[in-house]
């Protein structure tokens, strides 16, 4: 394991490790409506949309964080799988899904290097997963795993705004992560056939489509 994926786990464990407190005292705050997650930043709902239809298709989502996303799919008939590279938020996953009666697979994984086959996936899903990234290792590592004729949707923090650039100075992230910039779109773009890309909210974030 490299020194960067070294780091970037250790940084989410400690997020994931100072949530599980909360949660080992408030268990009932697992339990969420849909709503809370699709309407939580203005491009989440419109990003799904762009999923196409979720019934039976096999779904990764890739980085699952606190697994919100993973519920919501499984709920809406996707088969899903949600990896994460922290150990502390797959466990926190797990414990979303379970109190929501979601079934979703579970796995700690490197986006980097996922432990799937080929064409395992019909749909991807990533929120604030790819600028944590090496970008073209992991762009060709999710069209690996997806169908031929499948789709990527990506949301992420965008550099093309000097002011938004200068305000995420002030945030908390960790050490290796900086947000999408053109060049990394490029990358994309020569991964995937179709590659577009949306910004949102002043440029704040940027949603990636790729098939």
């Amino acid at each position: 394991m490299n020194a960067r994926i070294t780091r970037e786990r250790q940084y989410h464990d400690a997020e994931a490790a100072a949530r599980a407190i909360t949660f080992s005292l408030q268990p009932s705050r697992l339990r969420f409506n849909d709503g809370e997650y699709l309407d939580h930043a203005p491009w989440v709902r419109p990003a799904v949309v762009a999923l196409g239809e979720l019934t039976g298709r096999r779904l990764l989502d890739f980085g699952c964080g606190h697994g919100m996303a993973s519920v919501v799919f499984a709920r809406r008939g996707a088969h899903v799988t949600a990896t994460d590279l922290s150990p502390g938020y797959v466990a926190e996953a797990g414990r979303r899904a379970m109190a929501n009666e979601s079934e979703v697979a579970m796995a700690v994984a490197d986006g980097h290097e996922l432990p799937f086959a080929a064409g395992s996936f019909d749909l991807i899903w990533g929120h604030a997963i790819l600028h944590h990234l090496d970008v073209p290792v992991a762009a060709r590592e999710l069209r690996r795993v997806l169908v031929p004729g499948g789709r990527v949707v990506l949301c992420d923090p965008w550099d093309g705004n000097p002011l938004v650039r200068w305000l995420r100075r002030g945030r908390r992230h960790t050490a290796d992560e900086h947000a999408l910039r053109p060049a990394d779109i490029d990358a994309l773009k020569g991964v995937f056939k179709k590659v577009t890309a949306t910004t949102h909210q002043w440029g704040r974030y940027v949603v990636t489509v790729a098939e």
